[in-house]
């Protein structure tokens, strides 16, 4: 089995799911007391928030660089960057180490081309929705992207950091946020990417009844998986 380095902490409540879901991935596959084999770096989300404010792209590039060099010192042998909205960096991170960083936009749209679909919304963090790095990846497998207009971006991004992030799951939250996804259904999505970590604390599959949502951290997880179990 191979060993797993997971860049986290972005937030930890998202982390934690990255854990559980991994180890839960094995043991389904491999029975009895198998658990997967992981090394994890978490930063304090606080100082990334800041630079992700201030637009500090190169100084996060840098901190997480750094840290996935330390996950490749400690044997690991693929990188998951766990946050959607810190792929912003990720050349920066991929091009620091000689391991593979397996990207979570790849893993999502593979998922997405599979289903059939060739137009989707995506829901995230402004950042993710707003700026090129996420989207672009996402089109550059052809799929056409919306994304929610500027109030309900605004919506989006306030749940997840002013609650998701510290732990508050509120069901008024819920229904608010399918309803922007029902919205950009209503404007031609076949399908919603929940494109941050922390909304399947908010939703799962089946939360918008027939039309599909794909869970980008249990995506990820299962792109993982694959890498560390093949052979």
């Amino acid at each position: 089995m191979r060993k797993i380095g997971l860049l986290g902490g972005m937030s930890w409540e998202s982390t934690a799911e990255y854990y559980r879901l991994l180890n839960e991935g094995v043991r389904d596959a491999l029975g009895g007391l198998h658990s997967a084999r992981i090394v994890l770096s978490s930063v304090d989300f606080a100082e990334v928030e800041r630079m992700q404010v201030e637009g500090s792209w190169l100084e996060a590039g840098s901190l997480l660089a750094a840290e996935a060099r330390g996950l490749e010192a400690a044997g690991a042998d693929v990188v998951l960057l766990c946050t959607n909205t810190m792929h912003r960096v990720a050349d920066a991170v991929a091009s620091a180490v000689s391991i593979p960083l397996l990207h979570l936009a790849d893993a999502t749209a593979d998922a997405v081309t599979t289903a059939g679909l060739s137009t989707v919304g995506l829901l995230g963090t402004a950042f993710t929705m707003e700026q090129d790095f996420y989207r672009g990846r996402l089109e550059g497998h052809g799929l056409k992207v919306l994304i929610p207009d500027t109030a309900d971006r605004a919506l989006v991004h306030s749940i997840i950091y002013d609650e998701l992030c510290v732990g508050r799951v509120e069901h008024s939250s819920r229904e608010a946020l399918l309803a922007v996804a029902q919205r950009m259904v209503d404007r031609g999505a076949e399908g919603i990417i929940l494109g941050c970590t922390e909304l399947e604390l908010l939703a799962t599959p089946g939360s918008l009844g027939a039309v599909p949502l794909f869970p980008t951290t249990r995506l990820h997880v299962e792109a993982a998986l694959r890498f560390a179990l093949e052979g």
